[in-house]
């Protein structure tokens, strides 16, 4: 696994939720985030208990998903040029425990199925043996200015 995370896909600070991959397999991806207290958000998410927003969390689930197509589509030699890995349908959110500043995440992304140019994955997020999220969602690979 020599690519970095920005190699593969087109988020960066301070919108990339991902520090790193750690595994995977040809249909699964386990990445690692570790959320640090001068992160500005924090400032207003909430000042006197500062807590990772939830969207964020399931952010770095979807940029975990993008990693995991990114990474398929180059073993195959496709590659995904040009394009930027776009946000489908979202279903199923479960927020089970908070993640609070200096805490490291482990994300897991799985392909449950491709069809018709989505990607309908199933993602998880545990911070420890503690489980805090898990979200099924759509992605679609496209190119900017292309047709929709």
């Amino acid at each position: 696994m020599s690519d970095s995370v920005t190699d593969l896909i087109p988020h960066r600070p301070p919108f990339l939720f991902v520090d790193e991959i750690v595994s995977e397999t040809a249909d699964s991806l386990v990445a690692r985030r570790t959320f640090r207290a001068d992160e500005d958000f924090y400032r207003g998410h909430y000042p006197s208990q500062p807590i990772t927003p939830g969207v964020l969390l399931c952010e770095a689930v979807f940029q975990t998903g993008a990693l995991l197509m990114a990474r398929r589509a180059k073993a195959a030699g496709a590659g995904e040029q040009g394009g930027v890995p776009l946000l489908a349908r979202v279903s199923d959110v479960r927020f089970r425990n908070p993640v609070f500043p200096g805490e490291t995440i482990e994300i897991t992304t799985k392909i449950k199925e491709i069809v018709g140019g989505f990607t309908m994955m199933a993602g998880s997020i545990k911070s420890g043996d503690k489980r805090v999220l898990s979200v099924d969602f759509a992605v679609a690979w496209k190119t900017p200015g292309g047709a929709t």
